[in-house]
């Protein structure tokens, strides 16, 4: 069964700093294209940024730069590490998994929806204040 759990959200200043975590319990017979989408108040759910198996990633315009995304396939593991926070980065964050393959991630990042991903935590609140 696969499950995803998030943690690390918080309040910060513009600014700062958080990581967020997630701890992956995902199929060991497939492979997973992995990505952080965030929801804004009020907003749709988008991805943010992604990674594939092999380590490739992918970001929002708007944070590149400012965020890293990293995974760790033997802790099953994903983080985001996010820096220089702008109150435009409230929300609150997912991390997702697709229906499992080959690992790579496909199509265009700022298109993906929540049909993309198959898989979903319960997401982790991210406020930052101006």
């Amino acid at each position: 069964q696969v499950q995803l759990v998030e943690s690390g959200g918080g309040s910060v200043q513009a600014g700062g700093s958080l990581r967020l975590s997630c701890a992956a319990s995902l199929s060991t017979s497939r492979k997973y294209c992995l990505a952080w989408f965030r929801q804004a108040p009020g907003k749709e759910r988008r991805a943010v940024a992604s990674i594939d198996i092999d380590g490739g990633t992918i970001y929002k315009y708007s944070v590149k730069g400012r965020f890293t995304i990293s995974r760790d396939n033997a802790k099953s593991t994903l983080s985001l590490q996010m820096d220089n926070l702008k109150p435009e980065d409230t929300g609150m964050y997912y991390c997702a998994a697709d229906d499992g393959g080959i690992g790579y991630c496909f199509g265009a990042l700022d298109l993906w929806d929540d049909s993309d991903f198959g898989y979903w935590g319960q997401g982790t609140q991210v406020t930052v204040s101006s």
